[in-house]
Order: structure tokens, then C-alpha cells, then sequence
């Protein structure tokens, strides 16, 4: 196939314009996003909830989300949970119009989840919160304030900069995220604590330049990716952890760092 055909095919397929592809098929830095601007009172925020066998606690942090004092619309996305709590999702969406519910007939991961509550969020700014409860929706005013006083593009909540709590893991977790952060910040040129954290907060002009491409965890390093591509203007604010372990129903593995890792190579230079 021609060159120019190849362009425009990887053009396409990535939402970028020719010029922002070279002679190689890479996808060059995005145009900068405009500075932003402080956001009206009655701002529509975005819930993404991926959900993957979590009965035992969605409805609370279902219940948590909802006591946040926001205008707000709820996307679950139940990517094929077996434990019963796609009965439960689908008992709850009946009784509450707040709650919009999405169904994967196959078990995809985490990044497939948020690429469909993304192709249906319609909020001013964006969260991805995970249906466990180690991240606090109390956080959310926090996470909220650069973007609503017009200072940010995209929020992270950093579980390493000094939140009021964080659950003290074991030292090879600390250490393989540091290291995809690591990782991460060399290939992006940004200073992030916490690149692999859930809390991603995002005005909606990011969120839809963004096409997510991958299924399981590395969506994380995909994601700010192609946020520094975009040259958006990027916080971190310190947030409350209080994480779990596998035999809790963590579900990460070293795997997904490896995963991790080729995501960073591959989304510096490619869509």
C-alpha cells in the first residue's frame, strides 16, 4: 500500500488530521487545547464506573457517588460480572433514572469499559471511578476545584502526595508503580506522583479528542499519553486511599505491569 494511503488510513483511524501523521505512520503532538476557562454553577459532571465482579460493594459506592453534592449523571459499564452483580446493577438502574447502565456480553477489562461509557458520557467533566472502595467520591470537591476555577484541563488524584489516609501495601507494589510512573514521565515529559491512579478527571473538550484503544489496565498509561499529547493543562491534588489486596478482590497483576509498560512505548509514538 502507498505511503499516502497508509496516512490517510492511520488519519482516519486515529482522528488526526495528515499533517499530524508523518512518512512513518506516527502520530505527532496533537494542536494545543485552548486555555481553559472557570466552569458555570450547575456543571454536568460524569461518573465512569467500569464494573467486574464487585457485589459486595457497588451498591455502596453507588450510594457514596450519589450523596456527592454535583449535578451529575452515573455510567456503569458491567463488563460481563459472573458473581451476581450484573443482578444487582440491573435492579438498581431500574429504580434510580440517575443511574445509566451499560452491558459487555464478553469479559473485555477495564480500558474496553471506559471506551463505552466514554462513547455515551455527556458531562462538562468527566471522572473514572472504580465500583470498589478504595477511592472516596468524598475526594471529588477536591479533584473538582482546579478544573471549576478554570486552572486545569485534567485532574489527577495522586494517592503519593499527602492525602488524609492511605493503606500501607507491601514495598513490590509501591516499587512497580513508581516505576510505570517512572516510566511514564520519561516518555510523556510530565512530573506525575501517580500515574496509574483511577482518579482521572477531565474537562469534556479532552475526553472526546481521546480514543482509547486499549482493553485491560495499561488504559492508564494510554491515557496520559495521549492527555500530554494534547499538551492539556494537567493537576495533581493528593487523595485518600484505601486500597486492597488480592485476597479482597484486587485484581491487577504483575502481568498488567508488563502490559503497562509496552502502552507507555507504544502510545508516545502511536495512535
Amino acid at each position: 500500500m502507498p505511503g499516502a494511503t497508509i496516512n490517510r488510513a492511520i488519519a482516519r483511524s486515529t482522528g488526526s488530521s495528515l499533517r499530524d501523521v508523518d512518512e512513518l505512520g506516527s502520530v505527532r503532538p496533537m494542536p494545543p487545547l485552548p486555555p481553559p476557562s472557570p466552569l458555570r454553577e450547575n456543571f454536568l459532571l460524569s461518573v465512569l464506573i467500569p464494573v467486574f465482579d464487585e457485589k459486595s460493594t457497588i451498591r455502596e459506592i453507588v450510594t457514596r457517588v450519589k450523596a456527592v453534592p454535583y449535578r451529575k449523571e452515573i455510567v456503569l459499564v458491567d463488563d460481563c460480572s459472573r458473581d451476581g452483580t450484573s443482578d444487582i446493577l440491573k435492579q438498581m438502574a431500574a429504580a434510580d433514572p440517575e443511574l445509566r447502565l451499560l452491558v459487555h456480553q464478553k469479559n473485555l477489562g477495564k480500558g474496553a469499559a471506559l471506551r463505552t461509557a466514554f462513547g455515551v458520557a455527556k458531562g462538562d467533566v468527566w471522572i473514572v471511578q472504580d465500583a470498589d472502595l478504595e477511592y472516596s467520591p468524598e475526594d471529588y470537591p477536591r479533584l473538582l476545584k482546579p478544573i471549576v476555577d478554570g486552572l486545569a484541563h485534567v485532574v489527577y488524584g495522586s494517592r503519593f502526595a499527602g492525602g488524609s489516609y492511605s493503606r500501607v501495601h507491601l514495598f513490590s507494589h509501591y516499587l512497580g508503580n513508581k516505576l510505570l510512573t517512572f516510566s511514564s514521565n520519561v516518555f510523556t515529559g510530565l512530573n506525575l506522583t501517580d500515574m496509574e491512579t483511577c482518579y482521572k478527571v477531565m474537562r469534556r473538550e479532552v475526553a472526546e479528542r481521546i480514543e482509547i484503544k486499549s482493553n485491560r489496565f495499561n488504559v492508564e498509561p494510554e491515557l496520559t499519553a495521549k492527555i500530554g499529547r494534547l499538551k492539556a493543562r494537567l493537576y495533581e491534588v493528593p487523595i485518600s486511599y484505601a486500597g486492597r489486596d488480592f485476597a479482597e478482590g484486587k485484581k491487577i497483576s504483575w502481568r498488567d505491569g508488563l502490559w503497562a509498560l509496552w502502552a507507555i512505548v507504544r502510545y508516545r509514538f502511536f495512535d
